[in-house]
């Protein structure tokens, strides 16, 4: 009966907001669940709200009834100013830590790099909350028929309730197009719309004031939550400086000024359009002038109706969203309110819960990673307090690259620009580091970087001096190529990047004392366990991988042959991955794993994923080593571990076991606070819990369904991409369709299974590279031609024995 009630509710409301919609591209939309977000109660606390975003502002959207609070976040607003983390002299130290090493002396090792090694000051900045729009509706009590909603196809966030015969909508999104929060109330009798609007911040120098239909927030961002660092030296003080404008349009009644706020009095409607800015212009300059750029924001949106606003933003939305479909079913459980959704999912396992979580990375991608924008940080672009942990700023030995691996696969390839421009700027800031720290050409970047581009070794030496961030980074870039095949990218964009990160690290290995034929890396650690060491396993895969792909950009080029066999020589010496006694892959290059430790990071295992240097069919003992590995890290963990390791039992063809993950991850997490142990879920509003939230498990997540479908990172002997279709689907999502998502090689592809058995599947051919298309042991092996499109059926497919 419950859910007979909540439904014909669901029908009421949708019915109500057919009638009063202002969206001309689709008013009667069908309610899809594996798009849509919805609970019966406002938020009751920030985990719980709904996030929205268009790459530069964030908005999260608490849903409340007497009083509504909009947080939101500027993605530009962070503590500290341009500064040069490269510590003096450091390279002086380099040898003696080397040695220290190699002879045991890990201790002493660590205690000289944190006096001599380390960045200055010892830690970096972190991002920031902008502010929050608060509207009073005093009048609202005793409502009935709450929803609220976010619908991911459209980006749109929505509120629906009645009080006293009236009901009441908002709606609320952020516009890419035109740059701005816009927040839509209306009532469904005319002249009941009664509501105080207004601005507050959680930093300590700001002031609200009313200019006109305006409420305007001018302020300067807070010193870093820290005075001193661990070495008791200050931290610079934070220089930029803040605004954001509030405009409100009503339809009917009457605007009233009151102090800092604006009354909207007997109104039909009203709409409200916020902008926000601050000073930063790049890592270098912060001479922007907020007020000007706040200005310029609202003149822009002069004479447009919010039908044209609304209309503009779900073009613009859907152009890149509606590029994925995934269809894993529906039943009536998956009609329910999402936290309890989310709540029964591992007794349940509703594979439409599955495709929502999915689309949900996709949207929060799209939401906080756009051209012209910094790329996505620990959340995204999402904040609340002014020391978030690990200050969410670029966590590089993980987490930043997790954010944009669904990227390229998932047909958002554009999306990685923001990410492709802070590249280019650590190739700038490294150089420095490379210098100073190491004596070295080339650049170099270590575990973390922030707003000014950071690229020397922080906070400890036992985790932070840790020198293949770049190189890992640099994949992105590679990755980048191999999915849209861009020769211009290749040639102005990724090989100098790729060269360089290359120059540093054929400077950097060494050769091993008690192996003189083998380079390793050091001092480095495996992160984030273990204390600084020499030659850690999950390094030389990096680097191994970054040389490969420099020498084949350089011979697709056709440039740069003296250096490139320089590069090669190099590759080939370096320290192979290796085998222990307990039948583990090897952390580091003494067998000394513990099998007991079920550590969150499974570092040593990059080659596995997102490596490509370890898989069952080409290097079949060093997968099963991996296999023992991940059976003593265990299937728990926090919540971007469990979707990292989704991601490597789909590359060890473990459907079920991939989907054991997943499972683990879709469980609701309560925690609010830092928490390292075995803790990790989904908040009610699906951000990912570490915890506390961090938005690199959602991307994981989307990551490793797309790698149970599709899996193109192997090659024939002519170098042609594999496109391996369903390589690990799970018995739990034993039908569906997927369409759009994209191989290497520059392939679109779509596909349908059945009873777990492939139905048909459809490639468009993006760049006429040649087509390998493998399912189930048998081969399509095809020339094609730019914009073909072919269809194929299981019998299509040749046994690869007899070919």
């Amino acid at each position: 009966m419950k859910f007979k009630k909540q439904l014909s509710l669901l029908v009421l409301v949708l019915s109500f907001l057919s009638l009063f919609s202002c969206n001309s591209i689709k008013t009667d939309k069908e309610e899809n669940p594996s798009v849509m977000l919805w609970y019966d109660k406002p938020a009751t606390n920030w985990s719980e709200a709904l996030p929205l975003g268009n790459g530069r502002l964030g908005a999260m959207v608490y849903g409340g009834i007497e009083k509504e609070v909009i947080q939101f976040n500027e993605e530009t607003l962070w503590t500290g100013q341009p500064h040069d983390y490269a510590h003096e002299g450091a390279h002086e130290v380099l040898s003696e830590l080397r040695h220290l090493l190699w002879e045991g002396k890990q201790e002493k090792a660590h205690r000289l790099g944190n006096e001599r090694f380390m960045s200055q000051p010892f830690g970096q900045f972190c991002y920031q909350p902008f502010g929050n729009v608060v509207l009073d509706f005093q009048k609202h009590k005793n409502t009935t028929s709450y929803k609220r909603q976010l619908d991911l196809e459209d980006a749109i966030s929505s509120v629906v309730y009645e009080t006293e015969g009236t009901i009441f909508t908002r709606e609320v999104f952020a516009s890419e197009p035109n740059q701005a929060l816009v927040i839509h109330i209306e009532a469904s009798n005319r002249g009941e719309l009664d509501f105080t609007i207004g601005l507050d911040s959680p930093h300590e120098k700001y002031e609200v004031l009313v200019e006109d239909d305006e409420v305007i927030l001018k302020g300067k961002a807070n010193n870093y939550p820290k005075i001193l660092d661990a070495q008791l030296k200050p931290y610079p003080e934070s220089k930029l400086t803040f605004e954001a404008r509030l405009k409100v349009v009503n339809e009917g009644g009457e605007l009233v000024k009151d102090g800092n706020t604006i009354k909207v009095i007997n109104a039909d409607n009203a709409t409200l359009y916020l902008v926000a800015a601050s000073s930063f212009v790049n890592y270098q300059d912060i001479s922007g002038n907020p007020a000007e750029l706040c200005e310029k924001y609202l003149s822009k949106l002069n004479g447009i109706s919010y039908k044209t606003l609304k209309d503009n933003h779900i073009r613009d939305f859907r152009a890149l969203f509606n590029r994925v479909e995934l269809d894993l079913g529906k039943s009536d459980i998956s009609m329910r309110p999402t936290n309890e959704r989310l709540t029964s999912f591992k007794q349940d396992e509703d594979p439409n819960m599955v495709s929502l979580l999915y689309q949900y990375g996709r949207y929060l991608l799209i939401s906080s990673s756009r051209a012209g924008t910094q790329p996505a940080n620990l959340q995204g672009i999402w904040n609340d307090k002014l020391a978030p942990p690990w200050d969410s700023k670029y966590t590089i030995n993980i987490n930043t690259e997790m954010n944009y691996w669904l990227a390229e696969m998932t047909n958002l390839s554009e999306l990685t620009e923001p990410l492709t421009l802070m590249i280019e700027e650590l190739a700038i800031t490294g150089q420095k580091t490379a210098k100073e720290h190491y004596m070295l050409d080339g650049w170099v970047t270590h575990h973390n970087t922030d707003i000014w581009r950071g690229a020397a070794p922080i906070n400890n030496a036992n985790h932070g001096l840790w020198p293949t961030g770049g190189a890992w980074l640099s994949q992105n870039l590679w990755w980048h190529y191999q999915y849209t095949n861009d020769k211009e990218f290749l040639k102005n964009t990724a090989y100098p990047i790729l060269k360089e990160a290359s120059r540093f690290f054929v400077g950097y290995l060494v050769p091993d004392p008690n192996n003189p034929e083998w380079l390793v890396s050091g001092p480095s650690n495996s992160p984030e366990i273990g204390g600084l060491v020499m030659a850690p396993t999950m390094d030389h895969q990096i680097i191994r991988n970054l040389f490969a792909n420099t020498v084949e950009a350089a011979e697709i080029l056709g440039v740069d042959a003296e250096f490139i066999e320089i590069v090669k020589e190099k590759r080939a010496k370096i320290a192979p991955n290796l085998i222990g006694k307990h039948g583990q892959l090897q952390e580091w290059l003494i067998d000394k794993d513990d099998p007991e430790n079920e550590h969150r990071h499974v570092s040593h295992l990059w080659g596995l994923h997102p490596g490509n240097e370890i898989h069952p069919s080409t290097t079949p003992a060093l997968a099963e080593a991996c296999k023992v590995t991940l059976s003593h890290r265990g299937d728990g963990g926090t919540g971007w571990s469990r979707a990292w390791k989704i991601n490597f039992w789909a590359r060890l063809l473990d459907g079920d076991h991939s989907f054991l993950l997943l499972r683990n991850l879709m469980v609701p997490s309560i925690t609010q606070g830092v928490e390292m142990k075995d803790k990790g879920g989904l908040y009610l509003n699906l951000f990912d819990a570490h915890p506390p939230f961090q938005i690199d498990g959602n991307f994981g997540a989307t990551s490793g369904i797309t790698e149970m479908l599709l899996q193109s990172h192997l090659r024939d002997e002519n170098g042609d991409y594999f496109q391996d279709i369903l390589p690990a689907l799970p018995s739990a999502l034993s039908n569906g369709s997927i369409s759009g998502i994209l191989g290497r090689g520059a392939f679109e592809i779509s596909i349908e299974w059945e009873n777990e058995t492939l139905i048909s599947v459809e490639v468009k051919s993006l760049a006429g590279n040649k087509l390998n298309l493998r399912y189930n042991g048998k081969l399509i092996s095809q020339e094609t031609t730019k914009g073909e499109i072919l269809s194929f059926i299981p019998t299509d497919f040749k046994d690869l024995l007899n070919l």
